[in-house]
């Protein structure tokens, strides 16, 4: 799960001068191992969505072959389109999105939520645009949830979530994962699906779940091409 500086700057077709000046003046998450730069896949990807850096969807891709992981349209049908959630702040948004996910039966929805604040508090998950993309931190929390799942919330007015670009969110997306490779998998098919004029422009017109659910299909399907 860890890279170096270098790999990430083949990976990213930049110059590894220009990684360095990432961690040490835009916050990349980074530890030095040995006087090298080692960076987690995850948090790469993260701070790539939060920073509008799109990453190749093959760095991401699951090690096994034979392992089936969800598409972007499963996900969202697993988690639902939900419109005009409502809340006041960003405390009461995320409680109500809470509810609205399917948990498995010993998942305390409270413990989940002080999960997820904890995250925002380590950084905003608002990836600009007036989209977040909130979710917990380790998500092996999530193991015991039968199947991964994306919830897409409208809500039902804009909340401040701390976005670098000052736009409160009205676009929530909520992922739940039973490991960190499926976490890394539906993290890195949404973060590049955010790239694609389509599937953001269906975002824009409204709450259409239907044609939401469509065109994460139309993406998943130009993707395999």
């Amino acid at each position: 799960m860890l890279m170096n500086a270098s790999e990430v700057a083949r990976l990213l077709k930049k110059d590894e001068s220009t990684i360095v000046k990432w961690i040490k003046k835009e916050k990349l998450p980074a530890v030095l191992v040995r006087g090298n730069y080692r960076i987690n896949r995850v948090d790469l990807l993260e701070w790539a969505t939060e920073h509008s850096i799109t990453v190749p969807p093959e760095l991401f891709a699951a090690a096994e072959a034979d392992v089936t992981l969800p598409t972007l349209a499963e996900a969202l049908e697993a988690g639902g389109v939900h419109c005009s959630v409502p809340g006041d702040d960003k405390l009461s948004v995320l409680r109500n999105v809470v509810n609205l996910l399917k948990l498995p039966p010993q998942m305390d929805p409270e413990f989940l939520l002080q999960v997820l604040l904890a995250r925002e508090a380590i950084g905003t998950t608002a990836v600009g645009d007036g989209i977040a993309i909130p979710h917990v931190r380790n998500p092996i929390l999530l193991q015991d949830k039968p199947s991964p799942a994306i919830t897409l919330c409208f809500l039902e007015k804009p909340i401040d979530f701390g976005a670098l670009d000052g736009k409160p969110v009205r676009i929530l997306f909520m992922l739940t994962s039973p490991t960190v490779r499926v976490h890394l998998h539906l993290l890195s098919r949404l973060a590049y699906a955010l790239h694609d004029p389509q599937f953001r422009a269906t975002l824009n017109l409204a709450c259409d779940p239907v044609g939401i659910i469509e065109a994460a299909t139309r993406f998943e399907r130009e993707l395999r091409r």
